[in-house]
């Protein structure tokens, strides 16, 4: 079993689903007493958030770089990053590590081709939708047609994300209007919808609709575990 480096804490309500996830998948592999072997950085989200707001966005990668560096100095064998929208700077984290960087899309992208789909809605904030860090790797490594909610959707899903889910606050309503645009991307001709926030997963179950939904840290979870037993 290998040892993973989880970068951590945008926001920390995520996070400990890693941390649960990743633990679960050691005991139902190995039983009894096992855990999942952990490194964790975890970071001031308020410092994050606030070079997302200023643009600042090679600032922010130095900044996880260097965490996921001395997570590698300390002996993780690999990297996750618990977020979706940060991975926007993923390429400067690998640039300054040696061991693997699982990529979150990649955990979506092997689940969703398996599941044999081809064209897929996304949530998440307004960076990951918008912007082609996420949904071009999706389509060049995965083939995949990536569908997202129009401007007034993207604002509020955005809204909910930082006003509400990463402050652990998860309402009725705001899960109503989820699903709602949920079955608006199905009327786009999404076959599923990735929640590519890993807040999102806390407020919108599967059992909330019958479109299969793709929870990315769940997804990113069990990535790790894979990876972490290879050659075991």
């Amino acid at each position: 079993m290998k040892t993973i480096g989880l970068l951590g804490g945008m926001s920390w309500e995520s996070t400990v689903l890693y941390y649960q996830l990743l633990n679960e998948g050691v005991r139902k592999r190995l039983g009894g007493l096992h855990s999942a072997k952990i490194l964790m950085h975890s970071v001031d989200f308020a410092d994050i958030e606030q070079f997302q707001v200023n643009g600042e966005w090679q600032q922010a990668g130095e900044q996880l770089a260097a965490a996921a560096a001395g997570l590698e100095q300390a002996g993780a064998e690999m990297i996750l990053l618990c977020t979706n929208l940060m991975h926007k700077v993923a390429p400067l984290i690998e640039a300054e590590i040696e061991v693997p960087f699982l990529h979150i899309a990649d955990a979506s992208g092997h689940a969703i081709k398996a599941q044999g789909l081809k064209k897929v809605g996304l949530l998440g904030t307004r960076y990951t939708m918008e912007e082609d860090f996420y949904r071009q790797r999706l389509l060049d490594k995965y083939n995949l047609d990536v569908v997202i909610p129009d401007q007034e959707d993207r604002d509020y899903v955005h809204q909910v994300i930082f006003s509400e889910l990463c402050l652990g606050k998860f309402t009725p309503e705001s899960r109503a209007n989820y699903l709602a645009i949920i079955d608006k991307l199905r009327d786009q001709g999404a076959e599923g919808v990735i929640l590519g926030c890993t807040e999102i997963p806390l407020l919108v179950r599967q059992e909330d609709t019958d479109l299969p939904l793709f929870n990315t840290a769940a997804l990113h979870a069990e990535y790790a575990l894979e990876y972490s037993f290879v050659g075991e």
